[in-house]
């Protein structure tokens, strides 16, 4: 794990010092960062806006505890009630209405 960190890390510096250095043009009088400096930035972005996602390997979310406790509380016809609210909020699968949403729709009308 730590061999994978050795490898990883350097290359996510590298790929932070390229997007400063490509995004802000020196014309506009920004100096062209170099390693350590890029470092110090991904430093300085960590302090100022928290993590990089570490928190998460614990465990699950507080809400997704929150919700599974609910879907566990619910009678099989509430869960399909939510599955079809679900749906109808976010559409079915790749994005797509589901016929059964487009049916209860088209009765509501």
């Amino acid at each position: 794990m730590f061999s994978l960190f050795i490898i990883v890390a350097p290359l996510f510096l590298l790929a932070v010092q390229a997007l400063w250095n490509g995004i802000l043009p020196v014309g506009l009088g920004v100096k062209e960062k170099t390693f350590m400096q890029a470092l110090g930035i991904l430093v300085l972005s960590k302090i100022l806006f928290g993590g990089f996602g570490g928190r998460h390997w614990r465990g699950s979310p507080a809400w997704k505890q929150k919700l599974k406790q609910r879907w566990d509380n619910m009678t099989p016809e509430e869960r399909e009630k939510f599955k079809v609210e679900w749906k109808n909020r976010c559409g079915g699968r790749w994005g797509r209405h589901s016929e059964m949403n487009d049916a209860s729709s088209m009765a509501a009308e």
